[in-house]
């Protein structure tokens, strides 16, 4: 397997994470506006996020909004 890298383009808003050099055969939407990129084999080989500041920013504020929850829980009296 190759040494993975990202690429963000910002024009049109997309992130790319490659985990191979390998060419694409084949693509699954796993998600809104996120797309699983697969060699020959069925394998997983990249990452598509369109919209992807939004998809970040969404994600970022859920996962600190529950930790903040959870911290406001377990210092409750």
């Amino acid at each position: 397997m190759n040494k993975g890298h990202m690429a963000y383009f910002e024009q049109d808003d997309v992130l790319h994470f490659a985990i191979s050099d390998e060419p694409e055969a084949n693509s699954v939407e796993v998600g809104h506006d996120i797309t699983a990129e697969l060699n020959a084999r069925g394998e997983l080989i990249g990452i598509e996020i369109l919209n992807a500041s939004r998809f970040l920013r969404d994600t970022v504020l859920d996962s600190v909004q529950a930790k903040m929850l959870k911290l406001t829980e377990a210092t409750a009296p």
